[in-house]
């Protein structure tokens, strides 16, 4: 069966491709913007397009390939940028690939959203799917948040997956980040340091996606799921051990949450008026240190037959060991 997989060089792309290659049969069309050759597999069942989605001739190129089942996993992902931009990238996408999608039948269209729906800079424990949808916190987050709707009323089948910082070998964005600020000497433990979060291995996510590609179960469909390892960690605990295996040292700063919610506000605000540049600290990013938030993930277990098969600890040893081969 083809299986059209967007965003296929990116960090979560690269890894499900992998994944499926061991786990299924499935002859992949990879459609990714940038070539990385070493995010690229060389197998028979694996085609590369290489284009840029909101191109609607690029979008018919694709579905020339007669592809049955959609992952896309494409996106701008960022907590930082004008809403034009997220609007382009998000949306116009989303909604291009489903226009085609439409015209065929039987299509099964995977959506890879975010759990940054959520957010509301409060705690938040143990949140399903139907728990309060508050004001976007920011650009990304309602452009995923529109692009999940526009999924909804389309008229496809389809399954709607949010996973919870994705981790593990090859992330450039969360554990990066923070490796830059603390280098930076920008990386300070706000509030307590005690807060809780849920991670998702990569591996995990993957494998998540390949549940709902081969679920046969109808009420699994046109559906959303929280995805992660489901196991709570304390957040600045796995911070500090993965900057200690890197030799970096724990994080010595400290600062409250209101504070840093005041510096992140005015910071935001000088920006926009100014050099529009992405600030040092974002409202959004004291949030996600500052505050807990898990999730129950017992409906992607009940409905999908989805299990974590990484714990996290795995995750962060082979992020660890990945950035040491790295360097």
């Amino acid at each position: 069966m083809e299986l059209l997989i967007t965003g296929a060089t990116g960090f979560l792309g690269y890894r499900t491709i992998e994944y499926l290659l061991e786990k299924s049969d499935f002859h992949i069309i990879a459609a990714a913007r940038t070539k990385r050759p070493e995010r690229c597999f060389k197998s028979k069942r694996v085609n590369y397009h290489f284009g840029d989605l909101s191109n609607e001739d690029y979008i018919k190129e694709l579905f020339s390939l007669d592809p049955k089942m959609i992952v896309n996993c494409a996106s701008l992902s960022s907590p930082w940028g004008k809403k034009y931009l997220f609007t382009r990238e998000n949306i116009n996408t989303q909604s291009l690939l489903i226009k085609y999608a439409v015209k065929e039948s039987g299509i099964r269209f995977i959506y890879i959203s975010s759990p940054s729906i959520y957010v509301n800079h409060r705690d938040r424990i143990n949140i399903t799917e139907k728990s309060k949808l508050y004001r976007p916190v920011n650009s990304y987050a309602w452009s995923k948040r529109e692009a999940e709707n526009i999924l909804k009323s389309s008229g496809l089948s389809y399954i709607i997956l949010r996973p919870r910082a994705l981790v593990g070998r090859g992330d450039t964005i969360i554990f990066p980040r923070l490796i830059r600020a603390h280098e930076n000497g920008k990386l300070k433990r706000m509030g307590s340091g005690k807060n809780i979060c849920d991670l998702t291995s990569v591996k995990n996510m993957a494998h998540a996606i390949y549940c709902s590609l081969i679920t046969k179960k109808k009420e699994a469909l046109n559906e959303d799921y929280n995805i992660t390892n489901d196991e709570p960690v304390i957040l600045w605990n796995t911070i500090d051990k993965v900057l200690q295996s890197l030799n970096y040292g724990t994080v010595q700063g400290k600062i409250r949450i209101s504070l840093a919610y005041g510096m992140a506000w005015l910071l935001e605000k000088f920006s926009k008026i100014g050099s529009q540049k992405e600030p040092a600290l974002l409202r959004y990013s004291v949030s996600t240190l500052a505050r807990s938030m898990t999730f129950d993930i017992s409906k992607a277990k009940k409905y999908l037959n989805y299990h974590p098969i990484q714990s996290s600890d795995d995750a962060i040893q082979e992020f660890i060991q990945w950035k040491k081969t790295e360097y």
